[in-house]
């Protein structure tokens, strides 16, 4: 499992969502690495995918005032696939995307939250890795 430590509160409520799809599949100790931001995000799935059916990648990239919130979100998103494809190994990408904070609060799994898309990525690289013959 990978995260980053950019938007550290968003993306920790994305760590706990996983982490427990992981111990409702029977996962003891599932290890989370942790990089800076989104766009390192691929190069280290890329790195753990030699050794892994499965990666689960957790981040949060939330618009600012620049255009820099488009090329992140582009990278990572495209990375993460690409790494998934050229590995053959399950991706679960778990990087939110969002125009406000709370945009990814409601998505991020914690209280009053919407959605869970920590737990439904983790949940997808589950699925996904147990389609390999």
């Amino acid at each position: 499992m990978l995260a980053t430590r950019w938007n550290a509160d968003i993306v920790g409520l994305l760590v706990d969502g996983a982490l427990r799809a992981a111990r409702d599949e029977g996962i003891d100790d599932p290890r989370v690495h942790y990089v800076d931001g989104a766009l390192e995000l691929p190069l280290a799935a890329a790195r753990l995918a030699s050794a892994a059916d499965a990666v689960v990648a957790l981040g949060a990239v939330i618009e600012g005032e620049t255009p820099h919130f488009k090329h992140v979100s582009r990278f990572a998103v495209d990375g993460l696939g690409r790494v998934g494809l050229d590995t053959d190994t399950a991706i679960g990408n778990g990087v939110l995307t969002c125009h406000t904070r709370e945009q990814a609060l409601a998505r991020s799994g914690g209280e009053g939250a919407s959605e869970d898309k920590g737990y439904e990525a983790a949940r997808a690289a589950i699925d996904l890795a147990g389609l390999r013959p």
